[in-house]
């Protein structure tokens, strides 16, 4: 898949922040925040009321709570031990499996899992729609990529997608709020019963918070890295008032290259949505062009954390993790320095305009990471797998006309769609995948051996089904899952160190914090999913956590210990 620090004068409102009685006090234990006995919004006459409240969601992605617990305890000064210190932690927390980018958010703003949402990555297939680009409709036989990437972009190339801005990058916040217009219908899967594209909004099976909020006429804004996260703006395509989605995986202007190719420029990528945020705390656009008043729900993701663990140097600083694979190396304790940075600029402007009286931030993050120890890594290429894997389905069934796997997504977990959904065909490749032994290489570059193909469990036909929680006759979701060996990265070159989607704790294992109103200070270690953000996020701003179709259909509640 194609995949400084200003904190000192920022801390002291952090700090100031958090001690403060219309802070973390109004906050504890106690304090009913203007819920009333019952935590249903009963007192309006409270400053912090129902109908003024705010929440601000931020996802670091690729950050473990063990990197939390780790950046607080070197650094207890900062923004991030300011939140955890003084709101509700999670010390237990688990985003979704698989733990892709794609499913990771929509479970935080759905709280659904991905056999619940459809959504099982960002690139998939759908056995249901057709070929992107497909006319004859009535002829053409179903089974299509559904890309919801870059290439979904008028222009993958531009940091706009495609609008057309002049003096990019320094232009970008003059970027839409309305990311379905610098999407290509072209690049789309076909639904065969209406013969036109399906949008990334259309695709999503389940409702959002954003519809939720909309449809009761409150302000919503969020910031992500692909404008195909319009898959959050609901069936109507209308959810979010303010999407801003400057393209990630664009050339960029000043590195001549990706954005997540160097951590520095990730970093210029990242401000970007901060100042985004910020002007969405003074009350305005994303842009900060029109007044129109801090939003119900928004926030944004960090790349950077998430990039300075892949990178293995950047900047002739050393990417992820020591030998010990828990404290980060140089290139990464600078990318956590530069987030906690950030958030610290945000909770101070929240501060100075008064916001935090009726803001609560939530930090989490999409997914991890894996490895964090460099010595577990094992670099594989995937390609000749899944070629020699169709060589042998060929062999055993020479009558076959096609591949007898579709699609693949190999990151440090191997999702497979086969042209043949038969259990007999999903068994042999799952026999043939645990018989493939060969030789990857290692942190240096060196071979190393690998057995099973990399993995340690697969998942196939009705399994994967099951395993994943979809029903069996689903038809986007993967037909094997290969759950890979801890250090396992499938990539056919060697410029990656971790990746995540699989299922490992490194993967999966996710800070969460509640800070400010409705929240309390304490450390929880009650296990909880991210899926838990989404009913959270309504009960916080005093709407039914019941109006999400996965609370309603599968019990999702809210999280535990809030007041």
């Amino acid at each position: 898949m194609s995949r400084k620090n200003i904190r000192l004068a920022a801390v002291v409102g952090v700090l100031t922040l958090a001690c403060t009685a219309t802070g973390i006090a109004a906050a504890a234990p106690g304090n009913d925040n203007g819920q009333g006995q019952n935590g249903q919004g009963q007192n309006d006459n409270d400053q912090g009321k129902r109908g003024d409240r705010h929440v601000l969601l931020i996802s670091v992605d690729g950050m473990h709570q063990a990197d939390l617990a780790w950046y607080v305890g070197q650094h207890p000064n900062s923004a991030l031990a300011a939140l955890a210190n003084n709101g509700d932690q999670y010390t237990h927390a688990q985003t979704t499996n698989p733990s892709d980018s794609f499913p990771g958010m929509v479970a935080q703003f759905t709280g659904a899992t991905a056999g619940q949402s459809g959504v099982y990555y960002d690139d998939t297939f759908n056995h249901d729609l057709l070929p992107a680009g497909t006319t004859d409709c009535a002829h053409t036989p179903k089974g299509a990529e559904v890309a919801m990437i870059e290439a979904m972009d008028k222009n993958q190339n531009s940091l706009d997608a495609g609008q057309g801005l002049a003096g990019l990058p320094d232009s970008i916040l003059g970027m839409t709020g309305d990311p379905k217009t610098v999407l290509n219908p072209a690049a789309m899967p076909v639904d065969p019963a209406t013969c036109k594209p399906v949008y990334p909004h259309q695709y999503l099976q389940v409702n959002s918070v954003f519809d939720v909020l909309h449809d009761a006429g409150k302000l919503t804004a969020w910031s992500d890295k692909h404008p195909a996260y319009s898959i959050l703006d609901g069936k109507s395509g209308k959810a979010i008032d303010d999407l801003f989605t400057p393209e990630i995986n664009s050339d960029s202007p000043v590195a001549g290259k990706d954005w997540t190719k160097d951590d520095k420029y990730t970093q210029q990528y990242d401000g970007y949505k901060v100042q985004a945020v910020l002007n969405e705390i003074d009350g305005k656009d994303h842009s900060g062009a029109k007044q129109v008043g801090e939003p119900s729900i928004f926030g944004m993701n960090f790349q950077s954390v998430s990039v300075a663990q892949k990178l293995p140097t950047s900047d002739g600083r050393t990417g992820g993790y020591q030998a010990d694979g828990v404290t980060p190396g140089p290139l990464l304790s600078g990318a956590l320095d530069y987030v906690d940075g950030q958030l610290a600029r945000m909770l101070a402007e929240l501060k100075a305009k008064g916001a935090d009286k009726s803001t609560t931030v939530i930090v989490s993050a999409k997914h991890g990471q894996s490895p964090t120890k460099p010595g577990d890594l094992t670099r594989i290429d995937d390609g000749p797998i899944i070629k020699a894997l169709n060589a042998a389905w060929k062999a055993k069934n020479p009558n076959a006309t096609q591949d007898l796997v579709a699609f693949s997504v190999d990151d440090d977990a191997m999702l497979l769609w086969l042209n043949d959904r038969s259990q007999a065909a999903a068994d042999f490749a799952k026999q043939w995948l645990l018989a493939n032994n060969g030789t990857g290489n290692d942190i240096n570059g060196n071979p190393k051996a690998y057995t099973k193909s990399g993995l340690t469990d697969v998942h196939a036909g009705a399994d994967a089904a099951s395993y994943l929680g979809a029903p069996a006759n689903d038809p986007r979701h993967p037909d094997l899952v290969g759950v890979a060996q801890v250090g396992t990265v499938y990539t056919g070159g060697k410029g990656k160190i971790a990746e995540h989607g699989g299922a490992n704790p490194a993967d999966r294992d996710v800070p969460l914090i509640v800070f400010g109103p409705g929240a309390k200070k304490a450390v929880v270690n009650e296990s909880v999913q991210t899926t838990q953000i989404a009913p959270t996020i309504l009960k916080l701003l005093g709407e039914n956590p019941q109006k999400l179709d996965a609370a309603k259909a599968h019990g999702v509640r809210e999280l535990p210990n809030l007041g």
